[in-house]
């Protein structure tokens, strides 16, 4: 013994990750995706819209059907739709000859269909229960809850308000909106809101209805659209394509922005003040004469077709914006 000794040499200390077979190495363990929540502010912003549409619907009829100046203009507008009518009937009647029950149950077909293809059950009940509970709403204040008073000399036509056919059409390409995908809702905003102007306007062509109808019409289905927003599921949100989404599948900072919807959305809103603005200001000054004279009826018809424009513009605007925005989980 000279008292040199030697180290034993310590094997170094196995890696704690799991294994899958002996002498493998250890296999990264990645946590699973966290459920996405969804954003109580934006559903609250969608209730809230929701019970400022469902005032709209109210005040429409109050200022429009239960006020003497409100008939005058109403009725005066109607008046003006004699102008040019044979021309433009030929346009507008194929407009609303598409609407039908046929072409409800096709609508709430093809947008549920969407939704099933994408894979989001609750936004194809969601779709159907906007269908169903805007134009029920409209059937149900038409022929059970609003009256007209008889104010104007002349034959009495009855209550006609809210439109069906505008509520048709616009329920129908909300539910589309609603249904397909976020990159493509701006365009389908825009063709929606198109259509449902083409249709809502036709029926004051033909003097199926005035434009206090075509305007609550719209409110009705603003206030269901997004009163179906502000119910919004985490089971229905948006996610993110896989382009935009990191390694660990989570979605990539901003991945769910969507710009061409603020974009549209604001030029819909413009328009709507642009074109709002013109009517209220018509319609003030037809109501401050003495009497509402015939020779306005044109005036009238102009302001009412403006004022329908306006309506579909916001209605369409607000609709965009609450959906990408209920649609969208919280980050």
């Amino acid at each position: 013994m000279n008292g040199d000794f030697h180290e034993v040499p310590v094997a170094p200390p196995r890696p704690t990750g799991a294994t899958t077979a002996q002498g493998s190495r250890p296999v990264a363990q990645v946590a699973a995706p966290l459920q996405p929540e969804t954003r109580p502010l934006a559903q609250a912003a969608a209730a809230v819209i929701a019970l400022v549409a469902a005032l709209g619907v109210w005040l429409t009829y109050r200022v429009l059907v239960t006020t003497l100046p409100g008939q005058q203009l109403d009725d005066l507008a109607r008046d003006g739709a004699l102008y040019g009518q044979d021309s433009l009937w030929r346009v507008a009647e194929p407009v609303l000859d598409v609407v039908s029950v046929a072409f409800v149950v096709a609508g709430i077909g093809a947008a549920m269909l969407v939704a099933v293809v994408r894979r989001r059950w609750v936004v194809a009940l969601q779709v159907a229960a906007l269908v169903g509970g805007a134009n029920l709403t409209t059937q149900v204040l038409k022929h059970y809850l609003l009256t007209r008073p008889d104010l104007l000399p002349g034959w009495y036509s009855g209550n006609t308000l809210p439109s069906g056919h505008t509520t048709v059409a616009a329920s129908v390409s909300v539910a589309l909106l609603f249904a397909t995908p976020r990159a493509w809702r701006a365009v389908v905003a825009l063709l929606g809101a198109s259509y449902t102007a083409a249709t809502g306007v036709a029926t004051l062509v033909g003097q199926w209805h005035r434009p206090s109808d075509v305007v609550a019409a719209l409110f009705v289905v603003l206030a269901w659209g997004a009163l179906v927003c502000a119910l919004t599921p985490s089971s229905s949100l948006d996610v993110a394509p896989r382009r935009h989404r990191l390694p660990t599948g989570e979605a990539r900072p901003n991945a769910l922005s969507s710009p061409g919807s603020s974009v549209v959305a604001g030029l819909l809103l413009l328009s709507a003040l642009v074109a709002g603005t013109v009517a209220l200001a018509g319609g003030v000054r037809l109501v401050d004469a003495a009497s509402v004279p015939i020779g306005e009826d044109v005036t009238a018809y102009a302001v009412g077709v403006l004022g329908v424009l306006a309506a579909t513009a916001v209605t369409f605007a607000l609709l965009l914006l609450v959906r990408q925005a209920t649609a969208r989980p919280r980050e």
